[in-house]
């Protein structure tokens, strides 16, 4: 009987894999194959391109898609003006949110409870209903059609801060107190001691923040108006949504709206090899609590 109960039982466990590998390799599919699409489009020829028809391979292999959208389009203003809001606000939200988390592990710091409760309370607000206030601020401020109002949008965040602060938990504090003896100040122990140990954690909320705010549309809509401040994101909207958006009766084919979506995927298949193996380690140390 038992031996039955065994062989009844592993029948079970190897149709659960079974069932979920071919789950598994459906769910693949559903985002492969758009990807391949994409790709397969924007290699191939304008005609060949416009052709209602889904291709996994190149047809009629051709880069004028890139050609058109680079220099036709000229995407060159719009992709540059994106790597400045992404790169100076990741690295900007990236400092703020660690020195915020390196704050609230003080053990005597005044009002700490309330001040985590006050973060927790600020992760509860949707972003959009704050959209007005932050147009207004950014009006008073003079801000409106620069990128800075772009970079400092989204400075700082909850959840950035709380999962320092929970990476930070995770370094003895004793080092702290050793590193204060030896003479260190606050923020040289900082810089040298929890940065350093909490590489996981940065490169988590670095790879979080840079997909956010490269792909962020809302804001550069809200904030931008000038034709020479906009990010590329705003860009490939006007250049998807609307086919006569350019500055000539040029005919925007398939193969350069995907070549366009092509380049705007380009910088995260860049960025996420060197730092996806500290990403899941950062995800699970980070998701500890005190």
């Amino acid at each position: 009987m038992d031996i039955e109960r065994l062989e009844r039982r592993g029948w079970r466990n190897r149709t659960f894999d079974v069932l979920n590998a071919a789950f598994l390799i459906l769910l693949m599919l559903t985002m492969i194959i758009p990807f391949a699409n994409v790709v397969a489009l924007a290699f191939s020829s304008g005609m060949a391109s416009m052709k209602p028809e889904i291709i996994l391979f190149p047809k009629d292999f051709s880069i004028e898609g890139f050609s058109t959208v680079w220099n036709s389009l000229d995407l060159r203003r719009p992709f540059m003006n994106s790597v400045i809001v992404t790169v100076s606000g990741t690295i900007l939200h990236v400092l703020l949110s660690s020195l915020a988390g390196f704050v609230l592990i003080q053990p005597h710091l005044p009002g700490k409870k309330f001040m985590i409760s006050f973060v927790l309370l600020t992760m509860m607000i949707p972003q959009d209903a704050i959209m007005i206030p932050l147009y207004l601020v950014n009006k008073d401020l003079h801000l409106i059609n620069t990128l800075s109002s772009l970079v400092l949008s989204g400075m700082i965040s909850g959840f950035s801060i709380l999962l320092m602060r929970n990476f930070f938990l995770s370094v003895p504090y004793e080092m702290c107190e050793s590193a204060q003896i030896d003479g260190l100040g606050m923020f040289r122990i900082f810089t040298t001691i929890y940065m350093r140990l909490a590489k996981t954690g940065v490169a988590t909320i670095m790879l979080f923040e840079f997909v956010s705010r490269w792909n962020m549309l809302s804001a550069p809509v809200l904030f931008i108006n000038d034709s020479s401040k906009i990010t590329l994101q705003v860009a490939l909207k006007s250049m998807i949504t609307d086919a006569s958006a350019t500055s000539s009766n040029l005919l925007i084919t398939t193969n350069v709206r995907m070549a366009g979506i092509l380049i705007s995927i380009i910088p995260l298949l860049a960025v996420y090899p060197f730092i996806q193996r500290y990403f899941m380690k950062g995800l699970m140390l980070g998701a500890n609590k005190e």
